[in-house]
Parts: C-alpha cells; sequence; structure tokens
C-alpha cells in the first residue's frame, strides 16, 4: 500500500481566507485561518493539530 493506513486522502480542507475576516474555531473559538463565509467546521491551527493527535492511529 503507498499510501499510509491512517491517512485519509479525501478529506476536504476548507480552503485559506486571504485576510480577515475569519472564521471563529468551534471548540476554542479564537480565530481561524480560514474565511469567515466558509460554510461548515473550522478548525484553528492549535484545535486542528490536537484533533489530529486523538485521531491519529496508534501502534
Amino acid at each position: 500500500m503507498s499510501e499510509d493506513y491512517c491517512t485519509i486522502a479525501d478529506a476536504v480542507k476548507p480552503p485559506k481566507a486571504d485576510g480577515p475576516p475569519y472564521a471563529e474555531c468551534v471548540l476554542c473559538r479564537e480565530p481561524t485561518e480560514y474565511p469567515e463565509s466558509y460554510k461548515g467546521i473550522t478548525l484553528c491551527p492549535v484545535c486542528e493539530w490536537q484533533e489530529a493527535q486523538r485521531t491519529a492511529c496508534s501502534g
């Protein structure tokens, strides 16, 4: 298998914003890198990293 077992190849990420206003993180309410107009779940870089750690494969 060429991809890592835990890789989600088709995960869709919101587009990066060119500037303010930024969407709020759904977990901590800090500004994210994503535009405020994006409809969906947005996470700030810190929460995005922590979520990736929580959902990463172990072993």
